[in-house]
């Protein structure tokens, strides 16, 4: 059976590839449980500082949900569709948004519906020149079903939102950038040194407080801002009390460069 998603673990990074280009890595339920897996391994592995997601193949990061398979679920019943697909890929979205190390997607081709809210649920994002997205599940029928109904309007705007969620219209890496959804395109054969040069620049800093910051943001983002100091008050209480603020501190003092233990 073919192994849906590669991992790859370079210099404090683990490169994981959705692995099914003949299907425009589309997302069945083996991948998404698969990557899931992976997330929890790489979690546990102090030996990795940061995620980068692309797909394999030039075509497609991921063209979304894997609708025949989602159709026979359709066709067993509501519940059995909302719990197989609706509820597992909203389970994988809120993973990756919610992830303690920080994880960049590396958007090679086309990412519509499910690989639309895979960009949407990261944490940073880089686009190939190449990219092409989409939320084109109003053509079938159906909202988005892994988040895309609400991240994308926290990140776009609700209108703009709106216009692509209602038109399922393909809208481009540029178009993305201008959105939010990525942070920057670059040429297409330079897409994975990009991710990679991004993930070097955060892995300088400490793991913790690079954690502590993703906590903050994920969690105070949809609160008020009083409620939103007191997690990000909270997250720095937290990270006061570790050593590498000390390390931080005096090597700042000392004009030396860090040297983070993660502790």
């Amino acid at each position: 059976m073919q192994n849906s998603v590669l991992i790859e673990i370079k210099d404090r990074v683990a490169l994981l590839t959705l692995n099914r280009p003949e299907k425009l890595n589309a997302l069945n339920y083996q991948t998404n449980d698969r990557l899931l897996e992976l997330l929890d391994q790489i979690e546990n592995n102090d030996d990795i500082g940061a995620v980068i997601l692309t797909g394999a193949g030039d075509r497609a990061f991921s063209a979304g949900g894997d609708i025949h398979e989602f159709a026979a679920s359709i066709r067993e019943g509501v519940d059995v569709a909302v719990n197989q697909f609706c509820k597992r890929g909203q389970t994988m979205t809120a993973r990756l948004e919610s992830y303690p190390k920080p994880i960049l997607a590396a958007v090679n081709g086309i990412a519509f519906g499910g690989g639309c809210e895979i960009t949407e649920a990261v944490h940073l994002a880089v686009a190939s020149d190449q990219a092409e997205f989409a939320k084109p599940e109003i053509n079938i029928g159906i909202p988005p079903t892994f988040g895309g109904t609400q991240r994308l309007p926290r990140l776009a705007g609700r209108k703009r939102a709106l216009e692509l969620l209602l038109t399922g219209d393909r809208f481009s890496a540029e178009r993305a950038y201008e959105l939010g959804l990525v942070n920057k395109v670059v040429p297409h054969e330079k897409l994975l040194p990009a991710a990679f040069e991004l993930a070097e620049r955060i892995l300088r800093h400490s793991p913790l407080a690079a954690s502590r910051i993703i906590s903050a943001v994920t969690r105070g983002i949809n609160t008020t801002i009083e409620q939103g100091l007191l997690i990000e008050r909270e997250q720095f209480a937290r990270m006061a009390a570790t050593q590498d603020v000390l390390e931080g501190l005096d090597a700042w003092i000392a004009r030396r460069a860090p040297i983070y233990q993660g502790a």
